[in-house]
Order: structure tokens, then C-alpha cells, then sequence
């Protein structure tokens, strides 16, 4: 793609991305007229959520990288933002209540910097080869979206990764379509959809060999990365 194609196509998405939001916010704030029984956008209501998605769409249109225009849009949309010292305290008591929930679960908690890593391998969370998550899982994903409502103002990024058996084009719909199904999970169990991003990667980002067994045990997992909303 050049660097022309790109610019356009990153401006259709901008535009796509703010005609939604209009329909989102204005669907969102109507009311009955109780003598005329028309729909009409309610003035307390709709004054707010319009408010909040002129912020959402100043926010896209920030220039920069995508993360800082999904920071920019979150925090114009009314999600609370961290700053300075306020940040690491913020994830340190994140991490502290995700080790508690998830301890005995299976799912490792790795800290990066202000970034948490939720590993949750693929053996204890989706039958072979699909892409449901297993009910018995279901009560660990509870505990992950009750830390996740709590500390609400960070992004939640859910990547799928597969090992390399098989052709690449299964693998990596496959690691999409986990991805999705754990982020569609925790959605229903409130977490603002707003702070969600899904990404499959196939077998492209290997954490051990394919060569053996237990090393493609390993690379099939999904990834829930955690990571503060900041202001500017």
C-alpha cells in the first residue's frame, strides 16, 4: 500500500468511524413526545451524550498514532484518564487484584512497564481447533471482567496467537476469531466495548518453538494486554 493509498484510507476509516458515533450518540438520547408520540432527542439527555461524541470525534480527528487517537477519543467520550504518579499506583493495584482473582486459574500475570499481560493458554480456554470459549472458563473470564469494570480507565487489547500447524490462512483466522470471542465474552459481562481491541496474529508471534509439543502448547493462547489511559 503506498503512502498516498494509506492517507485515504485512513481518512475514509476516520469518517466511517464518525458517522457512527453521531448515529451511536443520537440513537442513544431520543425520547416519546407524549402528546404527539414522535421520537424527539431529549434536551437534558441528549445535550450530554452529544456532548461526549463531539468529544469522541475531536478526539479521532487528533492527528498521530493510532494508539494516541483511541486515547484521544476514549477521553472525549467521557472514559477517565490517568496522569503522572496516578498511573503506576493505578496498575499496581490493577495487577495486585488480578493476582488474587486468577491465582489457581492457569492464566499468568505478567507486569511490563505500566502494561499488564494476561497469558490464558488455549487448552483451558477453547476446545481443539475452535473457537468457542469452554464453559468451564467461563467463571475465570468473570473474575478477569469484574478487575476489568473496577479499573476502567485503561484499554483492554485481546490478541490470539496460534501455533504453525496447519495452513496460515486458518491459523490466523482462527486466532481472530478467539480473540473476538473472548472480547465478546467479557463485553456481556459489562466491560465498556469502547476499551476493546481485537487483533489475531496466526502463528507470527511464536513465545516458543513449534518444534516439539510443548513449545506449540505455548504459542496457542490468547492475550489480554492491559494499559492506562493517559491524558495528553
Amino acid at each position: 500500500m503506498t503512502c498516498e493509498t494509506r492517507r485515504g484510507f485512513d481518512s475514509m476509516m476516520k469518517k466511517l468511524a464518525l458517522v457512527a458515533l453521531c448515529a451511536t450518540y443520537l440513537s442513544a438520547c431520543t425520547t416519546t413526545d407524549p402528546y404527539t408520540g414522535q421520537q424527539k432527542v431529549s434536551n437534558t439527555t441528549g445535550g450530554a451524550a452529544i456532548g461526549a461524541g463531539l468529544g469522541a470525534l475531536a478526539g479521532l480527528a487528533v492527528g498521530g498514532s493510532p494508539v494516541g487517537r483511541r486515547n484521544a477519543a476514549l477521553i472525549g467520550a467521557g472514559v477517565g484518564a490517568l496522569a503522572g504518579g496516578a498511573i503506576g499506583n493505578y496498575m499496581d493495584q490493577q495487577e495486585s487484584e488480578l493476582r488474587a482473582q486468577l491465582q489457581g486459574t492457569g492464566i499468568s500475570v505478567t507486569r511490563a512497564g505500566d502494561r499488564i499481560i494476561l497469558n490464558m493458554p488455549s487448552n483451558i480456554t477453547f476446545p481443539t481447533d475452535q473457537d468457542q470459549v469452554l464453559p468451564g472458563f467461563y467463571p475465570t473470564l468473570d473474575s478477569v471482567a469484574i478487575v476489568l469494570n473496577k479499573f476502567n480507565r485503561t484499554f483492554i487489547d485481546i490478541n490470539g496467537h496460534t501455533d504453525s500447524t496447519g495452513s496460515l490462512a486458518h491459523n490466523q483466522q482462527l486466532s481472530e476469531r478467539r480473540a473476538a470471542s473472548v472480547a465478546n465474552y467479557i463485553g456481556g459481562r459489562g466491560v465498556d466495548q469502547r476499551r476493546i481491541s481485537t487483533m489475531g496474529f496466526g502463528p507470527s508471534q511464536p513465545v516458543a518453538s513449534n518444534a516439539t509439543p510443548d513449545g506449540r502448547a505455548q504459542n496457542r493462547r490468547v492475550e489480554i494486554q492491559i494499559a492506562p489511559i493517559t491524558q495528553g
